[in-house]
């Protein structure tokens, strides 16, 4: 499974990785939007793990532009903000079903990301 971490947090990615890594799972990362949409000119992912909040494109809007790029790719929306009631109504129009509140345990995340990978992911906007 390869997978893009899309956050503006380069601690939070670059651990996330190497955590990822050592499950067997190949993870880039990234910390801006222009940087993520660039990835997936040269790179094929599975999954991609948006953070909601961050400059520029939220992740929801992200998540409209890599589809362009990446129409088949999967999605799972990170959020420190809010109540699962707040992250679904704001994100309703993305068709992010998927999603994890921050801090997530990697066992959680890697659980979550195999059941959208292996079930064909979220609802499509």
């Amino acid at each position: 499974m390869r997978v893009l971490l899309v956050d503006d947090e380069k601690e939070l990615v670059d651990a996330l990785a190497e955590r990822l890594s050592l499950r067997g799972i190949h993870a880039d990362w990234a910390t801006t939007c222009k940087d993520a949409l660039n990835k997936l000119d040269t790179q094929k992912y599975d999954v991609a793990l948006l953070d909601v909040k961050m400059p520029k494109l939220s992740g929801i809007e992200l998540k409209k532009e890599m589809e362009k790029k990446a129409p088949d790719m999967k999605f799972i929306f990170l959020t420190g903000h809010g109540s699962e009631a707040d992250f679904r109504a704001g994100s309703a129009e993305a068709g992010a079903e998927y999603y994890l509140v921050k801090p997530v345990g990697i066992d959680t995340l890697v659980a979550k990301m195999r059941e959208v990978v292996r079930e064909g992911g979220g609802r499509r906007a």
